[in-house]
């Protein structure tokens, strides 16, 4: 889990639609809200060059930030939405949730796979097959993990990696919580897959 918080500057934004949007766009700045928290919604905007690399990061929605204003005052969130230009794929609109240290959220995070080097299946030609690269959790904002690493040692071809095998932190439960949601699995080589069933067609000629 990580417990650093990321700093965005931020300027406050006049007015609200499509139209202030535009117009904030039009200005070389990217507009934003940020709401919850039992406060007012604030219409905000960014430096374009300010978000390239952290919107890269793929642990941007359980990141929590400080937006900062040029008055020195603070809002502490969390991301919930960024809108991309359909054409071009640069953000258009983000969106941010106030929280506190106890506030629950919503968050997807990213899943890290190691030690690849010690699954004997994967060692004997096996593929990992990866079915969600994050996945959504309920939390407090001060357990929120950065990431999920799922350690792959010792798992043979035809193993599957459920929720159950992750290790997250007390209090972090799935947003998926009627049943054992799978992750990955160590897939047979298309080869041996094929020789199988030709084996298995065999005998059945043979009886």
């Amino acid at each position: 889990m990580s417990n650093e918080t990321s700093v965005l500057n931020v300027e406050r934004k006049d007015g609200a639609g499509k139209g202030a949007a535009r117009q904030t766009r039009k200005s070389g700045r990217v507009p934003g809200v940020v709401y919850g928290g039992g406060k007012d919604a604030v219409m905000v905007s960014f430096i374009p060059g300010d978000l390239e690399r952290t919107l890269k990061n793929p642990a941007y929605y359980s990141t929590q930030f400080d937006l900062v204003f040029p008055d020195g005052s603070k809002e502490h969130v969390i991301p919930k939405a960024v809108q991309f230009d359909k054409v071009l794929d640069h953000p258009i609109h983000l969106d941010f949730l106030r929280v506190s240290g106890d506030t629950m959220v919503n968050v997807f995070v990213p899943i890290e796979f190691v030690n690849e080097e010690e699954s004997p299946g994967l060692k004997r030609g096996g593929v990992l097959s990866v079915n969600r690269h994050e996945v959504e959790v309920i939390a407090k904002a001060s357990i929120i993990p950065d990431k999920l690493i799922i350690d792959l040692t010792g798992l043979e071809i035809n193993d599957a990696i459920k929720w159950s095998n992750v290790t997250v932190p007390e209090g972090v439960v799935p947003a998926i919580s009627d049943r054992d949601f799978a992750i990955a699995n160590v897939s047979a080589p298309t080869g041996m897959a094929a020789a199988s069933d030709e084996d298995e067609d065999g005998e059945e000629g043979e009886e």
